[in-house]
């Protein structure tokens, strides 16, 4: 296969589909081969052909990371402009922690420590959103170390109860840990912050109230604020089904593309207002109690379903590249093609989406061709890579199957 040159590389954290989506689309708009620095090797990057894939074990020890990270850059270094973009929550704040550094070294997509550090951690991103009149559901903070609830929550049961620090909470260790909790009980929910108090995570979990509605509820919103802090590229989702694994619990796995007014204006409010540059990716929820989509949190990078973006026409890396590597003027620009995104077989939508308007909507897009899975991709075939993402598909019919729905 053959590549161009181009005066840049992408250098990747992680190994998942999100890495997998940003290789493929660093490929679809520049045809050039990602650089892919990982834990463990991983099947849909090890058997690409538009990725070199470098893995080690110890790179959740910083200074591991950072030995990594500085040699590829001295490599490269006169070369090529390294644009470094991390898969996780836990590689970005990594990346921005040491921003000085690795800034003699690589472009960085990134906010600084003390904006992400205002933002990242919900309740605080909750008390900007109050300042701003935007919308969001009704939230109490507890500290982990005490487990300490008030008599009285605000709300009713059933809540959520999640993370204030995604990053931190990566390396919580407790029996049942998930992503997400849908909790019924006052007993129940005392017995979660018990085991909370007893894990070694010793940050902030919020207990939320619960919005009701179906996955199809759900939103998702991409933004791109250029170096001037000014919103240039917005492109809304509406979820169809969300992953319901314990660890990946609220991940969006259906996406059709849409128009949504009220989310790119709150969402525009905000980033302005703190001045924010790079991606951000929203989660929201539609209220049907007073029609209001509620924002639930904002992530510093693009999430795990980015690919809907550039699947639906409207490249995500071409705007870090215009800004970052060429420093051109973008322009305002607002997603508008109708697009399914999907990492689930059709089957699983049918059976599984409860919305039978959205899910005809799916079937027709698909049938129309104007569909997209990340990982099956025409340019990047291999059987060994081809058996392995056939099987993730087949494989989540028993996912959904063996799953409890909802969040319960």
């Amino acid at each position: 296969m053959k590549f161009n040159e181009e005066c840049f590389l992408p250098v990747i954290l992680g190994g998942d589909i999100t890495a997998y989506s940003l290789v493929r689309s660093f490929h679809e708009k520049y045809n050039i081969k990602s650089l892919v620095v990982g834990l463990y090797p991983t099947k849909i990057i090890a058997e690409s052909q538009l990725a070199e894939e470098r893995c080690n074990d110890k790179l959740e020890d910083i200074n591991v990371l950072m030995e990594t990270l500085i040699g590829i850059g001295k490599e490269f270094k006169g070369k090529k402009k390294l644009i470094i973009l991390g898969c996780g929550d836990w590689y970005v704040r990594a990346i921005v922690e040491n921003k000085e550094v690795l800034s003699e070294y690589f472009l960085i997509p990134y906010i600084d420590l003390s904006l992400l550090d205002e933002i990242v951690k919900k309740e605080k991103f909750y008390a900007i959103c109050d300042t701003l009149d935007i919308p969001h559901p009704k939230t109490l903070e507890v500290d982990c170390t005490t487990g300490e609830l008030p008599d009285e929550l605000g709300f009713d049961f059933p809540v959520i109860a999640k993370t204030a620090n995604s990053a931190r909470y990566h390396y919580a260790e407790f029996p049942g840990k998930k992503k997400v909790f849908c909790i019924h009980s006052r007993p129940e929910l005392e017995q979660l912050m018990e085991k909370l108090k007893n894990s070694n995570y010793n940050d902030k979990f919020l207990i939320q109230e619960c919005i009701p509605g179906d996955d199809d509820c759900m939103r998702v919103l991409t933004c791109y604020c250029d170096r001037n802090s000014k919103v240039k590229f917005a492109a809304a989702g509406h979820v169809l089904l969300e992953d319901h694994m314990p660890l990946a619990i609220g991940n969006p796995a259906v996406i059709i593309n849409e128009v949504n007014e009220q989310l790119v204006s709150d969402a525009t409010k905000f980033l302005e207002h703190v001045g924010y540059t790079g991606f951000a990716n929203f989660d929201a929820k539609y209220d049907s109690r007073d029609g209001k989509f509620k924002f639930f949190e904002i992530n510093v990078r693009l999430g795990r379903s980015n690919f809907y973006v550039t699947g639906s026409g409207f490249s995500t890396v071409e705007r870090i590249v215009d800004d970052l590597v060429y420093g051109k003027e973008l322009t305002y620009t607002v997603a508008d093609k109708e697009n399914l995104f999907t990492v689930l077989p059709m089957g699983v939508i049918k059976k599984y989406c409860r919305n039978r308007q959205l899910t005809d909507k799916a079937v027709q897009l698909r049938k129309q061709g104007n569909w997209v899975h990340p990982l099956l991709y025409s340019k990047d075939r291999h059987i060994k890579r081809d058996f392995y993402v056939y099987a993730g598909l087949l494989n989540y019919y028993r996912k959904y199957k063996n799953n409890k729905w909802l969040l319960d």
